[in-house]
């Protein structure tokens, strides 16, 4: 009658004993999302924000965890020097470079490829530049409350770099990048933005007004859209007089017309009485 309770623990150690030996399960792969090669992504947070603003050269603002212009709809600190489109431009083509790569994981980016992808030359100013780009990128922090997810603002979560770690080999001409794994939260449940690359880049005129308006426009359905210049100029932070922020804004609304991202482009009053911009999304 004793035989039976013996039997079974040696059978359940050796299952214990099997658990323990067997190898561990591999981590979980946390990866961008994969979208097509033409195209580059912008968190739609970021894209509706005065994150990357529209600045004139040389006015760059220092914050320490500033409150930025954003939709009511998310809270966003910033922490470091004022980031303009180019520097944009420099983060979303950092993330197409590492977005088929496990996140964590050092990716590399070659200088003078990365700077012809971005739509600049590569001379020894160009070089210099994306450096001090790079910098500020990694510098920088940001903390962020959305509806689905919150970085930053308690004793257990710091703020993020938007790039987490570089590194420059000058004999192999090569950066060496990572960004933080919850840099994924700002992409969760497809809330990022698909910005057609090569229109970008041949953007001309009040180019930098234009991009940030590609990013916002990227980040709605299509259809007509209707939005008070009043706000418009918030996010942006455009420090000059209405009447400029509405000529500018005007030039920039019939660049991305010309290059038929948006159509019947112009500004007119609301219903309210109140200046605003109306298009239509393509």
């Amino acid at each position: 009658m004793s035989s039976a309770p013996k039997s079974f623990d040696s059978v359940l150690a050796k299952i214990k004993e099997r658990a323990a030996s067997a190898p561990a399960a591999p981590p979980e792969r946390r990866q961008l999302p994969l979208w097509p090669e033409l195209e580059r992504a912008i968190p739609n947070h970021l894209a509706r924000s005065s994150l990357f603003a529209p600045i004139a050269p040389g006015r760059r603002k220092q914050h320490d965890r500033s409150e930025i212009a954003s939709r009511v709809d998310v809270k966003i600190l910033f922490t470091g020097k004022q980031l303009d489109m180019a520097d944009c431009d420099v983060f979303m083509q950092a993330l197409y470079e590492a977005h088929r790569a496990p996140l964590g994981e050092r990716v590399i980016i070659k200088r003078g490829t990365f700077l012809k992808a971005i739509g600049r030359s590569n001379g020894k100013s160009d070089y210099e530049w994306l450096h001090e780009a790079f910098r500020r990128l990694f510098l920088c922090a940001i903390e962020i409350e959305a509806k689905r997810y919150k970085i930053g603002g308690t004793p257990k979560s710091s703020g993020l770099h938007l790039v987490d770690s570089f590194d420059y080999d000058p004999e192999a001409d090569t950066y060496f990048i990572k960004f933080d794994p919850r840099i994924l939260a700002l992409f969760h449940n497809k809330e990022y933005a698909l910005i057609d690359w090569e229109k970008r880049k041949q953007l001309h005129k009040r180019v930098d007004m234009a991009k940030w308006l590609q990013n916002y426009l990227a980040s709605h359905e299509p259809g007509i859209h209707r939005i008070g210049l009043k706000l418009l100029k918030e996010w942006m932070d455009y420090s000059s007089p209405m009447n400029k922020f509405k000529e500018a804004f005007g030039e920039a609304m019939g660049e991305l017309e010309r290059l038929e991202i948006i159509a019947g482009a112009r500004i007119e009053p609301s219903s309210r009485r109140e200046v605003q911009a109306v298009w239509t999304k393509l």
